[in-house]
């Protein structure tokens, strides 16, 4: 069973531009990917500052995309990230929310998540504080389809560490408190998960009452260390059998838009092919679609220098990597030529938005 596929854009970094937007759409929606998810964590309006409007210039651009999306077929969502709104639902959060949710259903707005990922959350009550802020939203919406990411998403221990103890028995209290008709995300065993298995999926079906929505955290490459490496390789560990254990998977891309489109296709092939997926040559055959057969040879050929070395550790070889692809007039080639020129470096300041 195929899963319903889609893109969240839910990186940290600098944002893709609304004509990268608009090209990925139009590149994935023939291979599977139905909806598109936009919620970058650089755009402060749907975070920190999600109380304040919009510019005009972007509510303009987010019209496009959702009117571009729809003609394609793709549903078109926003992720709002309300910060620690949990804290505070009082009178004032209330009328700011109501507000906020009506100027994404003016854009055009048909999927809304709600994401309470990177926030403290070790309080008492958090899941049924979340839980009625959710059911509070829904009545209020016009969006056909309602996600929530809860602020612990995976089995991870970092998310203890860093947003503090997750209290006992979230996920459980969560699922029971929300309703079913609102999907939940997860991301896995890990923040970036290795793989996913049929009984971790059905474990977590469980807790939360529903199948997971997942989260995929391959290929984006936004952190520290995965800001080092091109994440071109096809999906593995996403076996076609959890297809039925899933209300959708989507995929959080790389900070490269084109290059992106490479592992992305892999993933449809994956859910297409079954059994008989191989990864080597659905990367050969996504890499020739989206980057001509020259520039793909080459991607090929130095597979292990753009996603296993590390920039920091190419040496003397980056300037022979950037002659390379400064040859070719292609932006996946401007792309690695950007990457080689530390363009997509981590920047802490990604972090504060």
């Amino acid at each position: 069973m195929t899963a319903q596929l889609g893109t969240i854009e839910g990186y940290y970094g600098a944002p893709w531009s609304w004509q990268a937007r608009a090209e990925t759409v139009q590149a994935l929606a023939p291979h599977g990917y139905r909806f598109f998810l936009y919620a970058p964590k650089a755009d402060a309006y749907l975070r920190k500052r999600w109380q304040e409007d919009h510019p005009a210039e972007t509510v303009q651009a987010l019209s496009r995309l959702a009117q571009h999306c729809k003609s394609l077929g793709v549903v078109f969502g926003v992720g709002l990230s309300p910060f620690e709104l949990y804290r505070n639902f009082d009178d004032a959060a209330k009328a700011a929310l109501a507000r906020k949710l009506a100027g994404l259903d003016a854009i055009g707005c048909d999927m809304l998540a709600i994401l309470f990922d990177d926030m403290r959350g070790d309080l008492p009550d958090l899941a049924r504080m979340q839980a009625g802020i959710i059911h509070w939203i829904a009545e209020r919406t016009k969006a056909k389809r309602l996600i929530v990411c809860p602020s612990y998403y995976t089995d991870d221990p970092v998310l203890d560490r860093y947003f503090g103890r997750r209290p006992e028995r979230y996920l459980e209290e969560f699922g029971e408190r929300l309703d079913p008709a609102i999907d939940i995300f997860w991301t896995g065993e890990e923040v970036c998960s290795r793989e996913y298995s049929v009984g971790h999926l059905e474990r977590v079906s469980t807790q939360l009452r529903r199948k997971p929505f997942l989260w995929d955290n391959y290929p984006v490459n936004d952190g520290q260390r995965m800001s080092q490496f091109l994440h071109l390789r096809a999906f593995t560990g996403r076996p076609a059998s959890i297809g039925a254990h899933l209300a959708a998977h989507a995929v959080n891309p790389a900070l490269q838009p084109v290059l992106t489109r490479i592992p992305m296709l892999t993933l449809a092939q994956s859910y297409r092919l079954g059994d008989a997926y191989q990864y080597r040559a659905a990367f050969e055959r996504a890499a020739v679609e989206i980057l001509g057969t020259d520039l793909a040879r080459c991607v090929n050929g130095d597979i292990y220098s753009l996603q296993d070395s590390g920039l920091d550790r190419l040496g003397k070889q980056a300037e022979k990597l950037r002659e390379r692809y400064a040859r070719f007039d292609h932006p996946g080639a401007r792309e690695i030529v950007a990457w080689l020129d530390g363009v997509y470096r981590f920047k802490d300041e990604w972090l504060e938005v």
